[in-house]
């Protein structure tokens, strides 16, 4: 049998070692950004919401806790959040990186229009891609593209989406200018869209965007719900 000094000491290291390995959890130190509702719209850079659209953090006290509200009405064309802003400031994405994002989604109707962007920094005349990587939500389905130079749109997965109903959003690029991309997307917890060889990131490089938006559309209303939102290195730290 081990003396009791001895036996003390062994306890004090396991116990040491232990604290240790929680302390450096691997999942936890690769979440970039938690942008939980409750912290309002400064999780974001800005909104961009043409009058009369409007974005809100609201509750319905149904369990789900807060979320953001993307209103688009009649007289508007979107109502969009931009970037990710973080404790230090706005997050400087680059080149040769893999970013997940995950995200609950709910739209009013089953036609949202365009309700993720990648979009490209700087105006048309400064960027090859406007937009790499569109999500819409169109006719009931959750439909992904790849836009490549020249507005060539390639459909890389589409899904069923049913209105009225929360669903879960994951989305993966590996961003890189010279067109070895990568694009992964899942919609409650199946992969619908994927896309190898992808040119993920233009001349001034990219930013994320939520909401809703309609091109030029300004007759039809619709909302999209967004919550829990967060972006990582890997799809488990934002699952």
């Amino acid at each position: 049998m081990l003396r009791t000094p001895l036996r003390a000491a062994i306890c004090t290291v396991g116990a040491t070692l232990t604290a240790l390995l929680w302390s450096v959890s691997p999942a936890q130190a690769a979440v970039l950004w938690d942008a939980d509702a409750s912290q309002g719209t400064d999780v974001f850079v800005t909104t961009l919401c043409d009058a009369p659209a409007s974005v809100s953090v609201d509750n319905w006290n149904d369990g789900h806790g807060d979320f953001f509200t993307f209103n688009k009405p009649i007289g508007a064309a979107r109502c969009e959040a931009h970037s990710v802003r973080t404790s230090a400031g706005e997050y400087a994405f680059q080149d040769n990186k893999t970013y997940w994002f995950g995200w609950d989604s709910m739209t009013k109707t089953g036609d949202a229009q365009t309700v993720f962007q990648w979009k490209s920094n700087g105006t048309n005349d400064q960027n090859a891609q406007n937009y790499p990587v569109i999500m819409k939500v169109e006719g009931g389905l959750l439909k992904a593209w790849y836009v490549a130079q020249g507005e060539e749109w390639t459909s890389i997965g589409t899904a069923p989406w049913t209105a009225g109903t929360w669903h879960s959003l994951q989305l993966g690029i590996t961003t890189n200018s010279a067109g070895q991309g990568t694009l992964s997307a899942f919609l409650d917890g199946r992969e619908f869209a994927s896309r190898t060889g992808a040119r993920t990131w233009d001349d001034l490089g990219n930013k994320p965007r939520w909401g809703t938006y309609w091109g030029t559309d300004t007759s039809t209303a619709s909302i999209n719900w967004i919550a829990g939102l967060k972006m990582g290195t890997t799809k488990a730290d934002v699952d």
